[in-house]
């Protein structure tokens, strides 16, 4: 059944992944079998109207639609939107160099917002890009820009990566 999270774009499902196929695949492929539709979006996916548009080693981008539901008091999109989506970004970017038997997990993440981002401006593109993958710890950095490709905001995230087996027990 496909969810239309804007108009113009839908997802072939939500849910979360089955672990045993992220151990047995690894991060770049899982996230590649999401990309065709072969594997759910995950459900804040239709809440937040954003999904995986792209996905190589290491990089990987997001698209996403800002809309009235993301609203802060003061008119424009709540900076918790905008963070969700360059985490998704930066996190999928440490995910894209995951082996098999291996996960990750976000330690912390940084977002410089420079421009407001507003409702009825369109589409918003997130590319997310590994600086450093260690055995342990993994770097990336992650830009949000409009269609336009002005830059609304940018930052960087540092990743665990430990054993798959630990989150399945």
């Amino acid at each position: 059944m496909n969810i239309e999270l804007y108009p113009g774009l839908s997802v072939a499902g939500v849910g979360t992944l089955p672990l045993d196929v992220v151990a047995r695949d690894g991060g770049l492929k899982v996230l590649q079998a999401m990309l065709a539709g072969e594997l759910p979006a995950p459900p804040m996916a239709k809440t937040l109207k954003f999904t995986l548009a792209e996905v190589e080693e290491g990089r990987v981008v997001f698209k996403g639609y800002p809309t009235q539901e993301h609203l802060n008091p003061l008119g424009t999109v709540h900076g918790g939107w905008t963070a969700t989506v360059m985490d998704s970004a930066l996190g999928c970017a440490v995910f894209a160099t995951t082996l098999p038997g291996e996960a990750y997990t976000t330690v912390e993440f940084k977002v410089n917002l420079v421009r407001p981002v507003l409702p009825g401006m369109g589409e918003v593109f997130c590319e997310g890009r590994i600086v450093h993958r260690g055995r342990t710890i993994a770097t990336s950095e992650a830009w949000l820009r409009d269609k336009n490709g002005k830059l609304l905001a940018h930052g960087t995230e540092t990743c665990a990566i430990f054993p798959i087996d630990n989150l399945m027990r």
